[in-house]
Formats: C-alpha cells, structure tokens, sequence
C-alpha cells in the first residue's frame, strides 16, 4: 500500500517517509521517496552510497501466480514429485481439500536417463542427447525460465552441472538454475520446489532489480549500490539477489524482525512477540534471548506461511534459510465480507494501494479493516500520515453499512467492532504458529508491534493472549525500513552431511566447513576483509524425517563435540515437541551450515525524530466494544507521554501510525522512546 522510508543521520536525527506505492511501476514511488527525503535533508545525490531495499516483489508473484514460464528438468520416473510432495494437508478433516496447482504444469516437466547413488556414485550416465531433444521441445514452448532438478546431486552434482552448461550455451537469454546451485541438501521434493520457485520467481525479481538500479542511476544517483535484504534476514548485493532471487522471497517481512531484534539487545527486552501488520498482511515472529527463530520448514503461497513439522502441505516448500514469520491475510486494507452462511470473513483479498479502503475516495465500495478502525474511532476520521492521506468516514459508514450491518442486522458499531475482532483472531493464528506449535508459551513474551496498522490491534490481541506488556518501538510505521539500517552483510551456505554423532570424522567435517567459508568469502567478494563466521547443524533422531537446527560449539573441545551436538539436539527436540527420545534413538547430523557476516560496525540509534505532525489536546469518541462502550479519549503525540505511566483511554497519534490505548491499560515511554503498555491481568 505505501513505500516506506528511514534515514538515521550520523547525528542521530531521524527522518521517515510514507509514499503510495505505484503498481504499475514500483520503482518510481521508490526512486520518488528517496528524492523527497534527501530533499528535506539537503542532500546531494552524490552523497547516498547504499540503498538498502526491502520488497515482497517475489513474494506476490507466488501469490498472483505471474511467474514466469517455467519448465522442469529431472531424473526418469520423478516427473511427478511436485504434486506427490509430502501427502500432507493442512485441514485435517477436509477429505476434499486440493493441494494448490503446481508452479510448473506437468505438460512442461521433462524426464531425463541418468542416476546418480545417494553415496554420489554414477549409475546410469547422462543421456546428452535427451537433454538436446529436450531443448528443442523448450525452444517452440516459448520457455522463461528452466530448473534442473535430478535425484541425488546433492551427493554428486556432475549431471546437473553439464545440463546447466548445456541449457546456458544453447540459450544465453533463458533464466536456469540448478538444484546443486540452489539447494544442495538430501530430500528430492523440498530440494526440488525449492529450485522451480527459483526459477519460477527469477525473470521478474531480475526485471525490478534491473529496474529499480537502473532508474537510480538515471535519477542521478550515480554513486548509490543497491542492497537488498534477504529472507534469513543478512542484506546482499542486487546481483547476487539476481542470481538466487528464491532468497528474497520473505525479505520485506525478514526487515522488520531485524529492526526488533536490535531493540531487543539494545533494551534488553530479551523476549518478544513481533507483529507486523501492513496494508495487505500480518506477520509474526518470535525473538528469544535477542536471537532470531529460523524456520527448519517454510511454505510461500499458502493462508499460514510459516509450517512446522506439525502442519504445512498447503503451499510450496522453500527450504532456503529464512527467519520463522508466519504471515495472514489480515492487514488495514484485507477486505471484510460474508460467505454464504452469513459469517464474517476477513481477507485474504485486499483493496491494495488503489483503490485502496473504501475511507480513501479512490473508487473501493467494499469494506476494510481500516474503514471499521476510522468508524470505532481508532484512526484519525480525516487524514492518515501526517494528513497526507485524506480520510472520508462517511464512506466507510455507508460501506459497512450496506455490506455488512444491514445482511447481519446489525448497528454500525457492533459490525465495525467485529471486524476489528475477526481480524485480532485471524492475527491470534499468526502469533501461535510462531510460539505455541513451537512449544513457546505467549505469556512469556512481550509483544512488539509495528507495521501501520500493528498499535491499533496490538492491545487486544495481547488481551487475548495473556500478554502483559505491548511494545511500540519508534517510527512503528516504518519500522522494517529502520530495520534495513540495522541489518547487516551476511550469507548463509549449508552442504549436506549424513553422520551419526557417534561415528563421524571431525577432519571431514571441519574440510567441510571450510568449503562453505571459501564459497561465502567468494559471493561477498574481496570488500570486506572482516567476516565472522557462525557454524549450526541440522540434526535429527535416527529414522525421522526432520530436522532441528542447532548450534555447533566451536569453543569445546574436539574431542567432546560429538557427546556436546548429542545433548544440544536432545535439549531442543525436548523444548520443540515437549519429550526427547534420549537414550532410545542414535542423533543423526544431516547438514551443516555456515553464516557468514560482515563484522557489524556501531549502529546508530536515533536520538531526535524530526517528526513534524504534532497533535494538540484533541478528544474524540472511540469505542471499547460491547462491556465498556464508547468513552471520550486523549489524542496525544509519542512527544506528550513521560516515563510515569497514565492510564487510558488514550489515542498516540503519529506521521508513521496510530496506538490504540485501552482504558484499562497504562502507558509510558522508556529511555528508547519506545511506547510501553502495560496491561492489567
């Protein structure tokens, strides 16, 4: 719906912009945004070395299923491991239930003689004049794009390699990837789905990428390098995000939660909920003692993003590093509708950038989220972002009134409060696949909300949870975009390796390591001398078919490593699923992984926020739901609040978002000019 943007300045002065997005374009809102930021602070272009860029570009062309027009390459007898994939579904007691259409269709999913051992060993050669007749059929299809997928080459990746080779010399113009490039790991299906979303999102990622640095460089910014962020969270350079674009599929989202995970060991709130909810979805992680929560499985494209071993079957497998966020189709623009029975439903449809909610005057006659927020008197009833964004209530009333109130029989307060509601349960959904399907109790946490729409529904939905305390960090609105200054350089490598804890070479392994540092040294480039490496292993009981990710303790003892993985392994098999099989099952390490980061240098935090939108003693009517009603409430700046907490009711208006300050609850503001609500049991 908007691009947002943040500047931190070496002096610490803060400045933020909301622009419209432009669908038709996105890089000019981007390139637009940019230029009016600089221009307030009397920038020259010349100065902007980096763009640190965050965007769902990969993520909504799964969603709108606009890839490209992919084919698939894999090994005889494996044409159909797309819609075999796990036999899992995510509804349970849905016999009818439909996976979802397989990115690739089967009339473009080509087989190929050759086979590879899982100990690497060639069994049947590469049938060459297969892959040439193959190639002929791609050409007359009119292809976009290819993967290359066949069994085993995590092992051995020859075959894969000459194919690619092969595909690369015959069609320079034609976007190949290859699993052994990709996802070089054991599992045909993850290790296959995985490289079509590859290849599926490769040519349009490559045309905005291209695009939008393009459009830099003609707009002046001759000096600028583009950075982009990936979804475990590390910012890369544009060509290499090019290259494996599947790497950004959650990279947006993956901002916001290193934003949160600087605020959590800069003020020690060592534990927290996000959530993030936007125009379009709500997204949640989890951040526990300041670190981040990896996902050992990952859907895109289904209702639940995120999918454990305990669910999950309803999108595409993604088996690339990305942080655990769970994500809904409830943001302020998701749309409120009636489905047959006459129950309310929220999304996962939305009125988007434009029209918009239907409060915007751009033409939407359906209602969202947000128009139910402007009708209870949670937004501003005549402009958002710093009334930048003019706000007719009226329409809001006449919409859910005509839609929703009158079907149901209901007043226009009760109707709006509902869907108020049913957007906090759908968001409930979010935050438990993140805690509780991870054996995490919500009540442990607190909760950090940001994103524009995340202060106006933080309170309930903790209320709902148990949570005691809410967190609304600085410029909540454009958090993630903060988050991009926070992040860092950083690469994520992994090779497979099937051992026992109790029979492996600690040579090998260590031989190991050091091909994913040559290779991350290699893809960050000779820029950074300084790299820190982090080494973590997948591990697993002997027999199951997944795995956790732990720790590897470089510090210990080589000698005592093996026993240290056991009951590393045992301990989060224990706080994930709640029993540990210690002592019955052999531990069996799958894969080893490598981070690599660009060692971190002092971030800065901002000190001043040169926010202009001031808001002076204004009252309005908001509406608390059905046992408390409609009170008069305080609307107040992030300025006006103090390190003594007030009690509520109380509105916190701001250029980026609004929070949303029940009366039973109280505020203040900490030494990081974080919002705190504390909440009474």
């Amino acid at each position: 719906t908007f691009i947002d943007l943040a500047v931190i300045t070496e002096s610490g002065e803060l400045f933020t912009r909301k622009v419209p997005s432009t669908p038709e374009n996105y890089a000019d809102a981007v390139i637009q945004g940019i230029e009016d930021i600089l221009g307030g602070l009397n920038s020259d272009k010349n100065e902007l070395l980096e763009v640190l860029h965050g965007c769902t570009v990969a993520t909504n062309t799964i969603l709108e299923m606009k890839g490209a027009k992919t084919a698939l390459l894999t090994t005889k007898n494996f044409r159909d491991i797309l819609e075999i994939q796990r036999v899992r579904t995510p509804e349970l007691y849905k016999p009818l239930y439909e996976k979802p259409k397989p990115l690739v269709p089967r009339n473009l999913r080509f087989e190929i003689s050759e086979r590879i051992s899982s100990d690497g060993k060639i069994l049947v050669p590469l049938s060459e004049e297969e892959v040439i007749k193959c190639t002929k059929k791609l050409k007359s299809l009119d292809i976009e794009a290819v993967s290359v997928c066949y069994l085993n080459s995590y092992a051995n990746p020859i075959h894969e390699v000459k194919t690619g080779e092969m595909l690369r010399k015959l069609f320079p113009d034609l976007y190949v990837s290859i699993s052994a490039e990709v996802l070089p790991q054991m599992k045909e299906y993850e290790r296959t789905s995985t490289t079509v979303i590859n290849s599926y999102v490769g040519p349009p990622v490559k045309k905005y990428i291209e695009s939008l640095v393009k459009q830099l460089k003609n707009s002046g910014f001759k000096k600028s390098r583009l950075m982009v962020m990936q979804s475990s969270g590390g910012i890369l350079d544009s060509v290499s995000v090019v290259k494996k674009p599947a790497q950004i599929i959650e990279c947006g989202p993956a901002a916001g939660v290193i934003g949160a995970q600087f605020m959590s060991k800069l003020t020690r709130y060592e534990n927290l909920i996000t959530l993030d909810m936007g125009g379009t979805t709500a997204k949640a992680s989890l951040i526990e003692k300041s670190q981040l929560s990896f996902a050992e499985e990952y859907e895109v494209g289904s209702g639940l993003s995120s999918k454990s071993a305990l669910g999950g079957g309803g999108g595409y497998a993604l088996k690339l590093p990305v942080i655990d966020i769970s994500e809904v189709g409830a943001g302020g623009g998701s749309i409120a509708w009636l489905d047959k029975a006459n129950s309310l439903k929220i999304g996962p449809e939305s009125a988007g950038a434009k029209p918009g909610p239907v409060c915007y005057g751009f033409g939407n006659e359906y209602p969202t989220v947000t128009d139910a927020n402007v009708i209870l008197g949670y937004l501003n009833p005549n402009g958002l972002a710093g009334n930048s964004v003019p706000i007719n209530s009226d329409l809001s009333r006449k919409s859910i009134e005509k839609h929703i109130a009158k079907p149901l029989s209901l007043d226009i307060l009760a109707s709006s409060y509902g869907i108020h509601q049913v957007a906090n349960a759908n968001m409930m959904r979010a935050v438990k696949a993140v805690t509780t399907l991870r054996g995490r109790d919500p009540r442990d946490f607190s909760l950090l909300a940001f994103g524009g729409s995340g202060g106006v529904h933080a309170v309930e939905l903790a209320k709902t949870l148990q949570i005691k305390k809410v967190i609304l960090p600085l410029a909540a609105g454009v958090y993630s975009a903060l988050g991009l200054i926070w992040s860092n350089l950083m690469v994520n490598e992994t090779l497979p390796f099937l051992h026992l804890t109790s029979n492996f070479s600690m040579e090998t392994l260590n031989k190991k390591y050091k091909i994913l540092e040559k290779n991350i040294r290699k893809m960050i480039g000779g820029v950074y001398d300084e790299i820190i490496f982090e080494r973590k292993i997948d591990a697993r009981f002997l027999g199951q078919a997944f795995e956790l990710t732990i720790d590897y303790p470089s510090n210990k003892k080589k000698s005592d490593i093996p026993d240290i993985l056991t009951k590393l392994f045992e301990e989060e098999h224990q706080l994930r699923y709640g029993h540990s099989f210690s002592g019955e099952y052999p531990v069996q390490l799958v894969n080893l992984r490598m981070i690599g980061k660009r060692r971190p240098k002092n971030k800065i935090f901002p000190s001043v926020s040169l926010d202009n939108y001031q808001v002076n003693n204004q009252k309005r009517n908001v509406y608390f739901g059905p046992s408390i009603g409609m009170v008069e409430s305080k609307v107040i700046s992030r300025k006006k609040l103090g390190r003594k907490p007030i009690k509520g009711p109380i509105i916190i208006e701001e250029y980026e978002g609004t929070a949303v300050v029940p009366p039973d609850c109280t505020v203040k503001i900490d030494n990081y000019f974080n919002v705190i609500i504390e909440i009474k049991s």
